[in-house]
């Protein structure tokens, strides 16, 4: 158990240490913003992506969270 808890922390801080920089874009959005001269339109349309991205992590992370607790405390009181 100890080495899983460890395993964790060295993900854990893997992921923060991890560059958050993404530029990824479909086609047809990067299609229209290579027409159009505007700088903070193409970096709107990659903040609207990473906004969009976030909240399945997000989800999976809480899902996670609660199972974990939900076994803890089975286990405590069992």
């Amino acid at each position: 158990m100890k080495a899983l808890k460890s395993k964790f922390a060295l993900l854990v801080i893997a992921l923060i240490c991890a560059p958050f920089t993404a530029s990824a874009q479909c086609a047809m959005c990067r299609a229209a913003l290579k027409t159009s001269d505007s700088q903070a339109m193409a970096e709107g349309v990659n903040h609207g992506i990473t906004y969009l991205m976030i909240f399945p992590y997000l989800i999976v992370v809480i899902i996670g969270f609660v199972a974990y607790r939900i076994m803890k405390n089975t286990k405590t009181s069992a």
